[in-house]
């Protein structure tokens, strides 16, 4: 099967064609371009298809899109996701498929990378997987009972809204939200609040100094000052841990999965993280949910936009 596979984001955009069997996978050709906002989202589209003309070696047999919610997956419509200001019902499936001729089909990308996962990765052989995407922000696909779990309306899985303490770092709107504490932006909050702290007694941390703003705070660079041993820096990534270990047992607890899989920060900095999450899943998870349940990182790694770009064709 000949498959195309749009990977669209608030940066960036790829096209990507693959060949799959049924059971393998193979990535044959990408191109990627800067995500426009100076024109308008159908001259944007225009351009990735042509984009997508340029590594075509024939005519898809179909056609996958990975993107940002909130969208309507079923009638293949954008509906002004946060990082893409002015996609307000943006009816790309429409779109493409007038070109094509081919069944489009759009997921959100949790779904998406929940998908690819599955389908190419981690998730292998499971009938129950959650996916966590823990980057930008933190978003879950839901694999149960051999199929992608979507919702009434298609916005299942959104478990970064979820509020885990009264109060804390914010994300998705939300103070002490699950993505609050277990994101990019999440990290970098705790990290200056954190350091806040420890510079009213004399310390600084290494990813600090005094008089930073908020925005000046990174998880890249909290991130390096833990792996060096900075004391502050660690402190972060235990109470990130400890939060992902709440978060993580709603979910062993609601929905008894075999696996769940974590990406980006997971796969990266998991060795910081997981000795606070496992004592907060021993201590808040149902025993015998939490023992059937492995928790492991992504596997298709900084490529997963591009498996879920194919794997949003499969669904």
């Amino acid at each position: 099967m000949y498959i195309l596979g749009f990977d669209i984001g608030g940066t960036k955009c790829a096209a990507v064609t693959a060949e799959y069997d049924g059971k393998s996978i193979r990535l044959i050709k990408k191109e990627r371009c800067s995500t426009d906002f100076s024109i308008s989202p159908s001259q944007m589209i225009d351009r990735l298809i042509q984009m997508a003309d340029s590594i075509l070696d024939g005519t898809p047999e179909a056609v996958g899109i990975s993107c940002g919610g909130p969208l309507d997956a079923e009638k293949g419509i954008i509906l002004s996701p946060p990082n893409l200001p002015g996609w307000d019902k943006v009816e790309i499936v429409k779109q493409i498929q007038s070109r094509y001729g081919v069944t489009v089909r759009l997921q959100n990308d949790a779904n998406a990378c929940a998908v690819a996962e599955w389908k190419f990765g981690a998730g292998r052989g499971c009938r129950n997987m959650v996916f966590l995407t823990f980057g930008t922000g933190l978003g879950a696909g839901l694999i149960l009972n051999g199929a992608l779990y979507t919702g009434t309306n298609g916005n299942a899985g959104e478990i970064g809204h979820i509020r885990l303490a009264e109060s804390g770092p914010v994300g998705y709107g939300k103070e002490g939200s699950f993505e609050g504490f277990c994101s990019g932006g999440g990290l970098a909050q705790l990290g200056y609040m954190k350091a806040l702290e420890k510079s009213q007694a004399g310390i600084y941390p290494a990813y600090y100094t005094k008089g930073m703003q908020p925005s000046q705070v990174t998880a890249q660079a909290i991130a390096e000052a833990a792996e060096k041993g900075d004391e502050t820096a660690l402190e972060v990534y235990r109470s990130c841990g400890e939060y992902l270990g709440k978060g993580l047992s709603v979910i062993i607890d609601f929905l008894n999965p075999e696996k769940i899989i974590i990406g980006s920060i997971f796969g990266r900095s998991g060795h910081l993280l997981r000795e606070s999450m496992k004592a907060e899943i021993e201590k808040e998870a149902l025993k015998i949910s939490a023992d059937c349940c492995q928790i492991v990182a992504a596997e298709l790694g900084e490529s997963i936009g591009d498996y879920a770009a194919i794997g949003a064709a499969l669904v």
